[in-house]
């Protein structure tokens, strides 16, 4: 992907953020890091506090994390294995409240309340739309841009007219605004207010301290008043469907899931964000 007109590396960092997304977003991985958060745990541990994952669903969404480097598989005998978090996936656990704090406060409240969790799990299925994270960079850094112009940096091999599939859906989600056919595409309040999340992925992605999010180049001005006001959307059904009741004893559940200490929290006068999955 070009990156004329975006501050130098951008083209790496949104590669890295990208990558980051794709690991965490397949579904239940949230609640396994979550899970390891506490330490170790043999196979048949981790299947207990999971008790809804079909036979066989387990195994490979460990392997797929450990291929990634956050998990680590131990074998401390034939019969003595276990899966635990490495430092990489450990530094990754205080970046979920900061994308938890965006849902609470840009995305819709359904009648029923959402944990943290789904919280999660409902923002990362926005930011992993196809060239979502690219779009969103350049409508950071550039301000209002024609169709055009996006497509020229996101898509520059591709036919132009390409973009307006994915502008339209993240225009349906709620994370960018236009005034009308023909008109320039811009963030939404809750696209600007997407500064903190892609900061602290930029920041994990990178190997920096997650304090580093706050000056980076293009995200780094989260709390700047938003450039169009919100507009309603339709609410959809939550995408992760309730866990079933479990057929043996479960262990205890997750406990205080984000004990890490949370972000503050950003202020805006009307709620948006995209439709509930």
């Amino acid at each position: 992907m070009a990156t004329t007109g975006l501050p130098p590396g951008s083209d790496a960092d949104i590669a890295r953020v990208t990558e980051t997304l794709g690991m965490i977003t397949p579904r239940w991985n949230v609640r396994i890091l979550l899970t390891l958060g506490s330490g170790p745990l043999r196979y048949t541990e981790i299947s207990d506090k999971m008790p809804w994952l079909l036979s066989g669903q387990l195994h490979p969404k460990l392997r797929a994390l450990s291929d990634a480097g956050i998990v680590v598989r131990t074998e401390h005998t034939s019969r003595h294995v276990t899966y635990g978090l490495t430092d990489r996936g450990t530094a990754l656990l205080p970046v979920l409240p900061v994308i938890a704090a965006w849902a609470e406060e840009f995305l819709e409240k359904p009648d029923e309340p959402l944990s943290a969790i789904e919280h999660v799990e409902d923002s990362l299925t926005l930011l992993t739309r196809r060239h979502a994270a690219a779009i969103l960079w350049v409508l950071k850094s550039r301000g209002e841009s024609s169709a055009r112009a996006v497509a020229r940096v996101v898509m520059p091999d591709g036919y132009w007219t390409n973009i307006y599939p994915p502008l339209r859906q993240l225009a349906e989600d709620g994370l960018v605004a236009s005034a009308g056919p023909g008109q320039p595409y811009r963030l939404s309040s809750s696209g600007e207010g997407l500064g903190r999340v892609f900061g602290a992925l930029s920041a994990w992605s990178a190997g920096r301290t997650l304090d580093s999010g706050s000056q980076h180049p293009v995200w780094g001005n989260a709390d700047r008043a938003s450039r169009t006001a919100p507009k309603h959307w339709t609410s959809h059904r939550p995408r992760i469907p309730q866990p079933a009741v479990p057929t043996r004893p479960a262990r205890p559940g997750y406990g205080n899931l984000f004990s890490h200490a949370n972000p503050a929290r950003m202020q805006t006068a009307v709620r948006a964000g995209g439709a509930r999955r």
